[in-house]
């Protein structure tokens, strides 16, 4: 039979991945805890760790016994939590996967305030480019929840809207449409330089989404430069280098100070807004729905869109 103590030291070396920072975690000798953990193997039978010289992993019966326990203790720590904020702030720590754009247009507005009101929590933001829209893709440890766009969830989730709906600009500098023209319609992107966006090399170039009078349709646009972020495209376009699809809010500042010019703005959808998406299982701790409660979107939604939430 395995302690509990140490089934909580083996669960800290497998979140940590280290027998140093769990040690230091757990107050303990990094030694002391290596032992502690070939004892739990002989008493279990098993090998629950690989290790090597710079790193600890789990073999497959410890991450299912990570898998197992976590939620336990999870639930211990949570009601530890709850019963400290009746005297004491929310506290803890905060993991959350998005990408770097839902950063910069959800969290980030909010950050100043939120790290001022809650000093005792600390956030961390993890950027995945490889996420689903939309949230049924489970959120898994060690992360406590991700971001996604659209309202659509999985079995066992819950998703608050944390953005308002949002659509994409066409967007060029003015040194670029002093040597082209300006796109009337999207039919005549064909015959631009288009900055064009891939997840990874094995994808598609992702088509450029347009609608008039309610009917969606795509164009596939082609130039000499691809990036994986948008946020490089976006750069390319203010450098010149041809016309960018990126979301508006983030083209706003170069709009503003007439770096940038759009184009096409009649043919641009909205898009359902981000939504932050979380285990409806797992009890959220003072820390986690003070953060929900700090990213909760109260405003309106874009045009057209006015029946999409609840």
């Amino acid at each position: 039979m395995a302690k509990v103590n140490d089934l909580r030291a083996f669960l800290a070396v497998a979140r940590e991945q280290s027998f140093t920072k769990a040690a230091a975690k757990l107050g303990l000798a990094p030694s002391d805890l290596s032992n502690t953990m070939r004892a739990l193997e002989g008493r279990l039978g098993v090998h629950l760790l690989v290790r090597t010289p710079r790193s600890v992993t789990l073999t497959a019966t410890g991450a299912r016994l990570m898998h197992a326990i976590a939620p336990l203790f999870d639930r211990i720590a949570t009601n530890e939590e709850a019963a400290e904020a009746a005297r004491d702030k929310p506290r803890g720590v905060i993991r959350v996967t998005c990408t770097d754009e839902q950063i910069e247009l959800c969290i980030r507005p909010k950050l100043a305030k939120f790290l001022e009101d809650y000093p005792e929590i600390t956030l961390e933001l993890y950027v995945d480019e490889d996420v689903d829209d939309g949230c049924a893709d489970a959120v898994e440890e060690p992360f406590d929840a991700g971001i996604r766009m659209g309202a659509s969830t999985g079995k066992g989730m819950i998703a608050v809207r944390i953005g308002p709906d949002w659509r994409l600009a066409v967007v060029g500098s003015p040194a670029y449409f002093a040597r082209h023209s300006v796109p009337e319609t999207p039919d005549e992107l064909i015959r631009h330089r288009c900055i064009n966006l891939r997840p990874r090399p094995a994808d598609p170039i992702h088509a450029w989404e347009f609608e008039k009078d309610g009917k969606p349709f795509t164009i596939e646009t082609a130039g000499q430069l691809v990036f994986n972020r948008i946020a490089h495209a976006l750069d390319a376009a203010v450098d010149g280098f041809g016309l960018a699809y990126v979301p508006e809010e983030l083209a706003a500042p170069y709009l503003a100070d007439g770096r940038l010019e759009a184009a096409l703005a009649d043919w641009s959808p909205y898009f359902q807004g981000f939504h932050l998406c979380y285990p409806k299982g797992r009890q959220p701790s003072p820390a986690f729905a003070a953060f929900v409660e700090a990213l909760k979107y109260p405003g309106p939604v874009g045009p057209g869109l006015e029946n999409l939430y609840i």
